[in-house]
């Protein structure tokens, strides 16, 4: 029989000591970790740069088909991707929880075996955060900080017309995952005896379970001493992230639709659910990938990172929001965005 531990037996104070075991400081600049009122940080004369994620069961995950240890791993790498969108490099991680008396510590300790994956992944360092208790589900809230030399501090709002627009990875993907998940769920709430059939599906699922933040290719753009003009993390959309860039910068964007990466997995999946592959990479969210625009003149350094596509520019004329497609045809870019966002 698995083991189960109350959290009541442990108190909180107890819970946290234990979650806190294990943990390694992995940062030069943590000066004070787990364990004191708040968490010390030397900047080195870096900018600090800080984010905050909310999770909530039933709105940003569903525990049927989600592993506490996949989960733990995806809120520390999504709340990561903010950083990593501003050119930073990843330090500190602070997390949250609100737990019903549903979970156990077992299960609070595979969550947190996860966020511990992703400390040593992204070489930060977790140091500290809260529990509390929650009438119902999981409650997740993660902070993230990170640090940028002045100079090379990126925002959404440096683009210039004739810039760029490259992307990192593919997209779309993530949206096919949810959608092979939520159909299996269903199949086996219908029938307990099924079988989950997701063995050609297994790229699409982890873009859904295990997203990655793309420190590589932070670090890939420093080591070509390219800064870029303004960049964005793909939460929700490629679209929605191109139309943030235009408000931002004042510019417009014209992107090709032969030029958007999707995986081929995707398109099959897609196909499957009767989903355009364009719709999901367009629309989809939760890839996490790198939206960023750089200067024509880095265009030669950054066309040998082999997992960077450029598929556009942007233009000087505000209003013009568009994707050209395969037959020449000019559309709208529109984000309607998939579920709660």
């Amino acid at each position: 029989m698995e083991k189960r531990t109350e959290i009541g037996s442990l108190g909180e104070f107890g819970l946290i000591q234990r979650l806190a075991e294990g943990f390694t400081s992995h940062q030069p600049w943590t000066s004070i970790g787990i364990g004191d009122d708040a968490a010390g940080l030397e900047a080195n004369g870096f900018k600090v740069v800080s984010t905050t994620e909310l999770m909530i069961e039933g709105v940003h995950f569903d525990l049927s088909y989600t592993p506490l240890k996949h989960l733990g791993f995806k809120v520390a790498s999504i709340a990561l991707s903010d950083i990593a969108a501003m050119n930073a490099i990843p330090a500190q991680l602070s997390v949250g929880l609100g737990l019903s008396n549903r979970f156990s510590v077992e299960a609070v300790e595979e969550l947190y075996e996860g966020i511990k994956l992703a400390c040593e992944e992204y070489k930060i360092d977790l140091v500290g955060g809260d529990t509390t208790s929650s009438p119902q589900g999981l409650i997740i809230s993660v902070s993230a900080l990170g640090l940028v030399a002045e100079d090379q501090l990126v925002k959404r709002s440096g683009a210039k017309p004739n810039d760029v627009i490259c992307v990192t990875g593919d997209l779309g993907g993530a949206l096919m995952g949810l959608q092979s998940l939520e159909r299996e769920k269903q199949v086996y709430l219908a029938n307990p005896d099924m079988q989950p059939e997701l063995n050609e599906k297994n790229y699409v699922v982890m873009r859904q379970l295990k997203p990655m933040a793309r420190f590589d290719i932070i670090h890939d753009l420093k080591e070509l001493g390219v800064v870029p003009t303004s960049m964005i993390d793909c939460s929700d959309g490629l679209s929605s992230e191109i139309l943030h860039l235009c408000n931002a910068s004042g510019t417009g964007a014209r992107i090709f639709e032969k030029n958007i990466p999707i995986d081929d997995e995707t398109y099959l999946v897609a196909t499957e659910f009767s989903i355009s592959p364009l719709t999901a990479a367009l629309n989809g969210g939760e890839d996490y990938e790198l939206v960023f625009t750089i200067a024509q003149s880095d265009f030669d350094k950054v066309s040998k990172i082999t997992d960077v596509t450029a598929i556009g520019y942007m233009t000087d004329i505000p209003k013009e929001r568009v994707l050209v497609m395969k037959s020449e045809q000019i559309v709208a870019l529109t984000a309607p965005g998939f579920g709660p966002q």
